[in-house]
């Protein structure tokens, strides 16, 4: 994930001895939620420790980890989290990190393959708008159930039952096409 919205590099928080986190570019404090919901939107930013001026971005990347997984939002299953702690100290520890960055950047374009193609197959065909609209509601879905997402997501224009009676002409479409076949 390396696009970000400020081309002038990446944005700059210090964390203080009191927890605090300070937003650079704002010039305000934010929180943990802030830093997720700027990384899920591809921001680039470094948190550095206020007094010493280290560099401390993993530790806090960690932190927010932790607090996702302790609100229930779980991700990582027990035994990749007990087989990634049987790798420290391993002899395969320095192998690990270039190896899972590679394999999130492989599933994120085989997800944007598999959105494409479910897109394409359904192109031209009776099932062009059911694919349309389900795709349009799995992505509602997902948005809805991504943390820090602002509310639920926007309900599509049309009501439930108007989308009933719409798939019902569609089925009824079909099934008509399906008898002057056979």
């Amino acid at each position: 994930m390396k696009k970000t919205a400020n081309t002038d590099g990446p944005v700059i928080i210090k964390k203080y001895a009191n927890r605090r986190l300070y937003n650079t570019e704002t010039s305000s404090y934010i929180t943990l939620d802030h830093l997720a919901a700027m990384t899920r939107e591809g921001r680039d930013f470094k948190v550095v420790d206020a007094k010493t001026e280290e560099d401390i971005t993993h530790n806090v990347l960690t932190q927010i980890i932790m607090e996702e997984e302790a609100r229930g939002q779980t991700l990582l299953p027990v035994n990749f989290l007990r087989q990634l702690i049987a790798l420290y100290g391993d002899s395969m520890q320095a192998v690990v990190p270039g190896y899972l960055e590679a394999s999130m950047d492989s599933f994120r374009r085989n997800q944007a393959q598999f959105k494409s193609a479910v897109e394409g197959a359904f192109a031209n065909s009776p099932f062009a708008e059911i694919a349309k609209r389900n795709m349009a509601m799995f992505e509602a879905a997902a948005e809805a159930f991504k943390p820090g997402a602002p509310g639920a997501a926007v309900a599509p224009e049309t009501s439930k039952d108007d989308e009933i009676a719409a798939l019902k002409a569609q089925l009824a479409s079909l099934q008509d096409k399906i008898d002057k076949l056979g």
